[in-house]
């Protein structure tokens, strides 16, 4: 004989069935939206995802609404990543949406999470393997578009915070057929020379399509097999690539990563004189130790021993004593010279001090010309000396062939 069961625990048993069934968990699920309903009060969102044939409802909760890069509408075509269950009190099934795309990114977005997974997998993410960067370098190679604000950027905050820094440039495609494979010769370029210390490796925002070179496999490998820290700093900081995930470390944007490629000069400077000052204090706190030693020795050889013996212990005195004067006036000497030596080498790398040897610098409206092709003949220009500036106007202009090569 059948027992009887009540709708409600029918709907129970139904949604236990769909939630037990792994497959339904994870989904990647494409569709049209129609019906859509941003909830004001809650932040959900409520719609039906449609195809020629058939119609689901589906919910996305506002915890992760609130993460979308763009608003859904009715008749746009989307990726959702999602699972399935079942609503109990109506007793319909509708699917969940964790994550949603405009369908133009779901194929690369499936592609890319199937490279995170098997790269994963293979131990390509593990943090175990990360590297740390130096933590003074003298030498820092960049991968990047030699035409976007990115580079000029980066190297402007290398040279402000580490003058003694060298900056080797490897220029590449950021973007479209072929970038990846230009982004690995140019990885290439940088370590088959073996002066790098570290790489920055990245590009400025743009679109999950444009950041797709930055997904490639070939890249992925090649980023792991590098011999020195890899930095990636790709678009901004919501966006993900596969070199991030790969890279010894990943920054937000590539300014960040040059923030975090080197250290502060001043902080560095800083440092050497509360050294210099912590060092001084610690040598005279041990020759106060030892002259009040050599004090209370000097005093119970008087009481206990003739005096031939205390003027003995007298001369031992006085002989230590000015062995450990000496040594502590060396020691400070010593570091002064360094101190000196690093603030000389800084103080040369001043543009004033490049200015004073008998360079200028040239502006145009306010802006540096660093190419003959950013003046015309006619054109006002500054020039900026050591001691003064000078108004000109340019009557000729001749060009030179370029240099080719890595800068640096």
């Amino acid at each position: 004989m059948n027992t009887t069961i009540t709708v409600s625990q029918l709907n129970r048993y139904v949604k236990a069935r769909l939630d037990e069934d792994y497959r339904l968990q994870d989904l990647l699920l494409s569709g049209e939206i129609s019906n859509f309903n941003n909830h004001y009060r809650s932040g959900h969102f409520y719609f039906v995802l449609k195809d020629k044939d058939a119609a689901v409802h589906a919910v996305m909760f506002r915890s992760n609404a609130q993460s979308l890069r763009f608003l859904p509408a009715d008749g746009m075509k989307v990726v959702v990543r999602c699972s399935v269950s079942l609503y109990e009190r109506d007793g319909s099934y509708q699917v969940y949406v964790r994550e949603m795309f405009p369908d133009g990114a779901g194929a690369l977005y499936l592609a890319f999470e199937q490279l995170k997974a098997k790269l994963s997998k293979e131990g390509l993410f593990d943090e175990a393997r990360k590297r740390e960067l130096p933590r003074y370098p003298q030498t820092v190679g960049i991968v990047t578009s030699p035409t976007g604000a990115a580079v000029q950027d980066m190297i402007n905050i290398l040279s402000r915070r580490w003058p003694l820094c060298e900056v080797r440039f490897a220029p590449a495609t950021v973007q479209g057929d072929g970038a990846a494979g230009s982004i690995i010769a140019a990885l290439r370029a940088l370590t088959g020379e073996g002066k790098s210390e570290l790489i920055i490796v990245g590009r400025g925002g743009g679109s999950f399509e444009d950041l797709f070179c930055f997904n490639d496999e070939a890249l992925a490998r090649e980023i792991y097999r590098c011999p020195v820290p890899v930095i990636s700093a790709v678009g901004h900081e919501t966006d993900y690539t596969i070199c991030d995930f790969v890279a010894d470390l990943r920054a937000p944007t590539p300014s960040a990563a040059a923030e975090l490629a080197v250290p502060d000069v001043r902080e560095v400077c800083f440092l050497l004189g509360n050294l210099e000052a912590s060092m001084g204090d610690t040598l005279g706190r041990k020759l106060k130790g030892y002259e009040s030693r050599l004090q209370n020795a000097a005093a119970l050889a008087h009481s206990h021993a003739p005096m031939a013996r205390l003027r003995e212990a007298q001369q031992r005195v006085d002989s230590l004593g000015e062995r450990l004067r000496a040594q502590m006036a060396q020691q400070l000497r010593l570091r002064w010279e360094r101190l000196h030596a690093q603030g000389a080498l800084i103080e040369s790398l001043s543009p004033m001090r490049t200015l004073a040897r008998g360079y200028s610098v040239l502006k145009k409206e306010g802006e540096g010309v660093r190419s003959v092709s950013q003046v015309r003949r006619g054109d006002a220009l500054t020039a900026f000396l050591a001691d003064g500036q000078l108004s000109l106007t340019v009557e000729e202009i001749k060009k030179t062939k370029a240099r080719t090569g890595l800068g640096g």
